[in-house]
């Protein structure tokens, strides 16, 4: 009994102690971000002859306004969301869309008290009328990346493709390219690259499995080899209109399989909703569902997704990248832009005798694709996706299996029982004493067999 009260206290002192040094770093941190966002305001008009927009100026209120760049305007939404006019680059007809509200309005009393006090130095981006580009005007994307992004042949190679091409995503085909009964499209996860499939799953999968399929991965718009446009906000419609484009058109996709990993799986769900008949399978790996009260919004999920606390470590790095947005860019600017150099030390640590696929898919992404990535599409995607699941469970009759590593700190395993809950026809496995990422690496000749088998009972259904 005393070595249980013990325990109990300490684990009391152990949350105590987080909170406490969580406070003092995260203030830190709302100081540093203030002072950032005036320093790359300078960086940006000294490299680039113009400073890149930011949200700490942005005002949340409803009126109109465009965000730094052409061809989109911002109004009040619903539901914890605003408003987007914004022109598509693959019809060129005006669309109106939707951007999370934790963009512009991540409320914290150091963050409030750093704005006000840099705010008579910071440079601002002054609110006009938005500007709308006609629907023939060719849209001109920048000539080279921003100072800050990586300009290696990996990440830019689609900027020197012709313009049709530069308009697609990246997709590594493998399997039966001519005669396939069905196709299988891998949707990756947040700030990662199709070779997270290609190189484990795809490398185990069975003859007769190749033989029969056709294995579609594709690079997610903003990350790996895929078009990094830097006027794109990269929200919900506009990843999956890019799919629809590069995969299912280019690749003349007619019925199919979906697999899919994190934030994968929240686009699966709604490219499952926008081609019910099309789907034959679902298969979700870690779908980060948090399910919220009515007019809950994006707010309560970052706080669930980024708790602002310094341990666990996975919840330090999601709260770093939720709620700084010039800490996050600083990160991406020693990270991302030196991935070669990271990659060539990893390699000579290890006597290059481990596989560097998992970092050079974590690092080939710019911060504008990761940072509008993550609030558009998982902070601020409740309500569509109690939609896509709404649909999933009634109108779709595709087969759906979840899979989810029981060790998974960065999305808890109670997402997956809460969308069991939504979709009860839904066959969950928890994977024991795996986590976020070793429910597949690791165990890929398992998890390939067990693909093969859904594949085949899906058929049979």
């Amino acid at each position: 009994m005393k070595l249980m009260g013990r325990m109990g206290l300490l684990a009391v002192a152990g949350r105590a102690l987080n909170a406490v040094v969580s406070v003092i770093v995260f203030s830190f941190l709302d100081l540093l971000d203030a002072v950032l966002c005036f320093v790359y305001k300078l960086a940006d008009f000294a490299v680039d002859r113009e400073w890149k927009p930011c949200y700490c100026s942005i005002s949340s209120s409803g009126d109109i306004f465009a965000r730094g760049g052409r061809g989109r305007g911002r109004g009040r939404g619903s539901g914890g969301r605003s408003n987007v006019l914004r022109l598509c680059p693959s019809t060129n007809c005006l669309h109106l869309d939707s951007i999370s509200d934790t963009l512009h309005f991540r409320p914290y009393l150091v963050s409030d008290l750093a704005s006000i006090i840099f705010k008579k130095y910071a440079v601002h981006n002054v609110p006009t009328p938005a500007i709308l580009e006609i629907p023939n005007r060719k849209r001109k994307h920048r000539a080279a990346p921003r100072w800050s992004d990586c300009d290696c042949h990996t990440c830019n190679s689609w900027s020197t493709c012709g313009e049709s091409q530069s308009r697609n995503l990246y997709v590594r085909a493998e399997g039966n390219l001519l005669k396939a009964e069905e196709d299988v499209v891998f949707i990756h996860g947040f700030i990662s690259s199709s070779g997270f499939w290609t190189e484990t799953v795809f490398e185990e999968f069975s003859e007769a499995a190749r033989s029969r399929y056709r294995l579609l991965a594709v690079d997610l718009l903003g990350f790996g080899r895929s078009p990094k446009p830097d006027e794109s906000l990269y929200t919900m419609t506009e990843h999956v209109e890019m799919i629809e484009r590069s995969v299912l058109r280019q690749h003349g996709v007619r019925r199919f399989h979906i697999v899919a990993h994190s934030l994968g799986s929240v686009l699966a769900l709604a490219l499952a909703a926008r081609h019910p008949d099309s789907v034959i399978s679902l298969t979700l790996l870690a779908p980060p569902y948090f399910p919220g009260g009515e007019g809950d919004g994006g707010q309560a999920v970052m706080r669930r997704v980024a708790p602002r606390r310094v341990w666990p470590p996975m919840a330090f790095a999601a709260s770093m990248a939720c709620w700084y947005e010039h800490v996050s860019r600083t990160i991406c600017l020693v990270i991302c832009r030196q991935h070669r150099l990271w990659n060539y030390i990893f390699r000579l640590l290890t006597l290059n005798r481990i596989r560097t696929f998992l970092i050079e898919g974590f690092m080939c992404h710019t911060h504008n694709a990761a940072w509008h990535t993550l609030h558009n599409v998982i902070c601020g995607n409740t309500e569509k996706m109690d939609r896509d699941l709404d649909a999933l469970r009634d109108q779709l009759k595709c087969h759906v299996t979840i899979f989810h590593g029981e060790n998974d700190e960065l999305v808890p395993v109670e997402c997956s029982y809460a969308f069991k809950s939504k979709v009860p026809r839904a066959h969950l496995k928890v994977i024991r004493g795996k986590d976020h990422i070793t429910m597949v690496v690791g165990r890929q000749n398992t998890f390939a067999a067990e693909l093969e088998q859904i594949w085949k009972n899906a058929k049979g259904n």
